[in-house]
């Protein structure tokens, strides 16, 4: 029996709990201040499983473009405020970089992969596109954080580096260029990191799924192969993108660093 002929049941997920409970157990022994943390986001994982597991039954049935893109444009803005609310600097504004950058990534990735790569017809067949963008926004979602964070606090940290350069004729791109490269160097190692190891140390979630549910291998890794490059894509289009936009939001109308562009934390 195939592992996919097994029903899950609850059981088996209150099994898999316990695993939760040994990382909560470690993190009070250890006193790692994770605990909290872990509660909520094992509670977080229940409840928006659940509630995914609802919208994706209607919207399967359905086949509506537009009840895809409401749900399209919830799931970028719902992940455009993760990405914000990660920041160590609350920059007024920086939401809507965030969210373009996932917009972006999204629309050209996605719509590419789901239309041109896998051929759906039509592209946007819910079984097929919802879960293909899901991985572009979850995983690009890293890739935004990661660059952010680092670019906003390196230029917080150095505005007096930046101011100087300014002073002494750079203009904001040339201020700035170090830290963008330095930023979008730590945007995209998950994914490069992700590539190195694929099908030697891990076998990701795609390749997985289709061997738990007794595909094909040879076809199963080549899904695979089109995930991580997608995914490279993604993580490539989202960083530069929040990146170049950031860039632009940290300066006023006459090149001065703005000043709430301070560590909050």
């Amino acid at each position: 029996m195939s592992p996919s002929a097994h029903i899950v049941s609850y059981t088996d997920v209150a099994i898999s709990l316990g695993f939760v409970v040994i990382a909560v157990v470690l993190s009070l022994v250890l006193k790692l201040g994770l605990a909290k943390n872990l509660i909520i986001a094992t509670l977080r994982t229940a409840l928006q499983l659940g509630l995914a597991g609802l919208a994706l039954g209607a919207v399967f049935q359905w086949r509506s473009l537009p009840m895809l893109l409401l749900l399209l444009g919830v799931m970028i803005l719902l992940a455009g405020r993760e990405a914000v609310s990660r920041q160590k600097i609350k920059l007024k504004g920086i939401w809507k970089d965030a969210f373009a950058a996932l917009l972006a990534c999204t629309v050209t990735v996605g719509f590419t992969v789901t239309a041109v790569v896998v051929r759906a017809d039509p592209w946007y067949t819910p079984s097929v596109f919802i879960p293909l963008v899901g991985m572009v926004i979850g995983n690009t979602l890293n890739g935004i954080t990661l660059t952010l964070d680092r670019f906003l606090s390196g230029c917080a940290t150095q505005r007096n580096v930046i101011e100087a350069r300014l002073v002494l004729g750079a203009n904001a791109s040339e201020a700035t260029r170090p830290l963008l490269r330095d930023a979008l160097r730590a945007g995209m190692t998950p994914i490069i990191n992700a590539m190195m190891i694929v099908g030697v140390i891990s076998l990701p979630g795609v390749l997985t799924g289709q061997l738990l549910g007794g595909a094909d291998p040879k076809n199963a890794v080549l899904y695979q192969m089109i995930v991580m490059y997608m995914l490279a894509a993604s993580y490539a289009i989202g960083s530069m993108t929040v990146a170049f936009l950031a860039r632009r939001r940290i300066f006023t109308a006459d090149l001065a660093i703005r000043p709430d562009l301070v560590v909050t934390e």
